[in-house]
């Protein structure tokens, strides 16, 4: 684990008022899937879930198939299809239509994926005014951080710091009503929307069959930035895609209830192209730009491909116990929980952040919410192992691999392994405080001095089980 990634843990950890909206803000999105899953109110549920696992397992398999189709589709509509290696290529391809449309402001729904590729930085590094018009990201983009959850990008921050940041952002009277600072933000956008000369969203959904991009949203500003400006260019993950129109009720039905705990979300947009003629609303013109970015190098592995089937519903989040310690900003990139723990080292490499897979309790509380089952668990091991080979030869992983193969070795000679737990036995803290016969464990126990810091041994049992056994 990287100085970085362990002092934001700590710094987490350590903000009581930052712990409780965590809880309390997950806690409640927790909940509300509950219900909506419940037997009594989706009976067959987990055969959603197989049905949707089932859908992603055959498109990401024959992804080249669906892409080329979709590209067709969306072109017969009069849209074009953009393929893009990575952010630059985005960025390029964006900055090249903004300055040959002679364009200076641009809207944008949610996105995580042009969070992914620092889309608004780029942009406003060459003088373009990129405006998020999605609530919580308008937010924390006043206050200059990316978004701390999938859905919930300003899980963090208490209508207090929203109303000290429209105070120094939008010099405005300090307001703490949070009906008020809506209506703030709605009139602040809504002048946006009517100036802006591009939109750009993401897709939660690419229908290869019609060629539609379908949005998913609960605040109306999605529907503003794709038909209000004159461009409309949508960005997305090629593992986007799904083969028909069809497929949809299957994940619809599960990614409102897995996300927010909504049987549906308010607004669900299919767009297929510009603007048609005798249509009053729509963009003159129609793009998807469609990314890469690391994602074309998890397909030839067949277990951790699965990865692509995430639809970005936060639910594995909200139930994980790390997640709601350390919370979104801990995490060394724009996604953060279990599914952050799993593509961040595959789309950025392992090096990136070497102690992510190991952030995982492997409870397995996150495979069992994610409406599309990935395996998020043994994703993580596999992960696990690819760090471990990837690190450097140093003496202190000599050391750790010696220390397991005794171990290794122990464990298989039943009478040696009797006496080590005896004598250990013997010396360990008869009340579980870490301290063994007076001294400090973590100053004895080089080995177990990081694991000690955050923990205590537990105490030492008044019979061992062999011993228990034996008197059975």
């Amino acid at each position: 684990m990287s100085v970085e990634f362990d002092r934001k843990i700590h710094n987490t950890l350590a903000d009581a008022n930052l712990q409780l909206a965590i809880y309390t803000a997950t806690g409640r999105l927790k909940d509300k899937r509950i219900e909506t899953v419940a037997p009594d109110a989706l009976p067959d549920y987990q055969e959603l879930r197989t049905q949707a696992n089932a859908v992603k397992k055959h498109t990401i398999e024959n992804l080249d198939y669906y892409l080329e189709e979709f590209q067709r589709s969306l072109e017969a509509h009069g849209g074009k299809v953009v393929y893009a290696k990575d952010g630059t290529e985005v960025a390029d391809f964006v900055l090249a239509l903004a300055k040959d449309r002679g364009a200076r402001l641009i809207v944008k729904s949610k996105s995580m994926t042009t969070e992914e590729v620092d889309l608004n930085e780029r942009l406003e590094d060459q003088g373009l005014e990129a405006v998020e018009t999605d609530l919580g990201e308008f937010i924390v983009q006043l206050a200059r951080e990316r978004p701390y959850h999938i859905v919930a990008p300003a899980l963090h921050l208490t209508r207090y710091d929203v109303a000290d940041l429209f105070t120094k952002r939008l010099n405005l009277p300090r307001e703490t009503v949070i009906e008020k600072q809506t209506a703030i933000a709605r009139s602040v956008l809504r002048q946006k929307f009517l100036a802006a000369d591009i939109g750009i969203s993401g897709a939660n959904f690419l229908v290869a069959g019609s060629g539609a991009v379908v949005l998913v949203e609960n605040e109306g500003n999605i529907r503003l930035t794709t038909s209000a400006p004159k461009i409309h260019i949508a960005i997305a993950g090629i593992e986007k895609m799904i083969p028909r129109a069809q497929d949809l009720a299957v994940f619809l039905k599960l990614l409102g209830r897995s996300g927010t705990g909504q049987l549906l979300t308010v607004y669900t947009s299919f767009l297929s192209g510009p603007r048609r003629s005798g249509e009053t609303d729509g963009p003159d013109e129609f793009y998807v730009v469609l990314l890469d970015n690391g994602r074309t190098r998890l397909l030839p592995d067949r277990g951790k491909r699965q990865s692509l089937y995430c639809i970005r519903c936060g639910a594995c989040l909200n139930a994980c116990p790390v997640y709601r310690k350390i919370g979104g900003h801990s995490f060394p990139w724009v996604y953060s929980g279990p599914i952050g723990a799993i593509i961040t080292p595959q789309f950025m490499g392992v090096s990136h952040e070497p102690g992510l897979p190991f952030a995982s309790s492997l409870c397995g509380a996150c495979s069992e919410v994610c409406p599309v089952k990935i395996d998020i668990p043994k994703v993580l091991l596999e992960l696990r192992s690819d760090v471990t080979k990837a690190e450097a030869r140093d003496q202190r992983n000599r050391l750790e691999r010696l220390a397991f193969r005794a171990f290794a070795w122990l464990m298989t000679h039943p009478r040696l392994y009797e006496m080590a737990g005896r004598m250990a036995a013997s010396v360990a803290p008869p009340d579980g405080s870490g301290w063994i016969r007076g001294v400090p464990a973590p100053m004895n126990i080089g080995p177990l001095r990081a694991w000690l810091s955050q923990r205590d041994l537990p105490p030492a049992p008044a019979r061992s089980f062999r011993e228990m056994w034996r008197r059975r």
